[in-house]
């Protein structure tokens, strides 16, 4: 038995998320049926976690076992062969017996784009979050850096979530500008249902000056969704960088 670890690229804006679902359209179902038929086996993905329906990836991972001997060095492409053009197999290896996509993570990055302009631009729909009203890059910036270290982020979750152990590490926050467009890299060693999005949508308050950077620490500490900002919508979400 082999394990091959997948590095999956995908627009997410026609999938209904990762994970299979009955009667909808997702990228495992995609995959799974595709890379059943090459191999002539019923395989199964693990990834590295889920991704919400609009949400891309330009670095998902995700594990299967087979008993195939087909060339590892030709997997990928013959993937991608049978597949629509907005999901694509960027690379296959083969891992030890023992690896797991997903209990194997040690740091997560998640990149979230926004483009900072009043008018509306139909070529970035989908792919970015318009926001309207100007930002301070320098705030958010200062903001960004409480979110630093070990806490429990219950603030930062969607309410009703199953997850009983609400404390995670952020290594870092990095935030960019690229013409019109803002970049938020968040790096983690995993992240709550929709941490990214509120967090993001948290420094664009302050960006905004709805929000002191300096109550950033309160907000966490309160443990109060209400406290936080915004989610942020599922398109400017990418699954960035997955290591190991």
């Amino acid at each position: 038995m082999r394990k091959i670890l997948l590095e999956i690229e995908y627009n997410g804006k026609d999938f209904c998320g990762w994970q299979t679902q009955n009667n909808v359209r997702t990228v495992q179902e995609v995959l799974e049926r595709q890379i059943s038929l090459l191999l002539n086996e019923n395989i199964c993905l693990f990834a590295s976690g889920r991704t919400d329906a609009g949400v891309h990836a330009l670095g998902q991972t995700a594990h299967f076992e087979t008993n195939s001997n087909f060339d590892i060095n030709k997997l990928s492409k013959a993937i991608n062969f049978g597949l629509d053009k907005d999901v694509s197999v960027l690379f296959a290896k083969e891992v030890d017996p023992n690896f797991h996509a997903r209990y194997f993570v040690k740091k997560k990055t998640y990149l979230y784009k926004i483009y900072n302009s009043k008018i509306e631009k139909p070529l970035k729909n989908g792919l970015c979050t318009q926001v309207k009203y100007d930002l301070d890059i320098e705030k958010m910036k200062k903001a960004s850096k409480f979110f630093w270290g070990k806490h429990d982020f219950s603030a930062f979750c969607t309410s009703g979530n199953s997850t009983k152990d609400f404390v995670r590490t952020i290594f870092d926050i990095k935030i960019e500008k690229v013409a019109d467009e803002i970049h938020f890299y968040i790096i983690g060693d995993g992240f709550l249902y929709n941490m990214v999005r509120i967090i993001v949508g948290t420094l664009v308050a302050v960006g905004k000056g709805k929000i002191n950077p300096q109550e950033i620490t309160a907000i966490i500490e309160s443990k109060n969704r209400k406290k936080a900002g915004e989610t942020m919508p599922a398109c400017g979400l990418y699954l960035y960088k997955v290591e190991y």
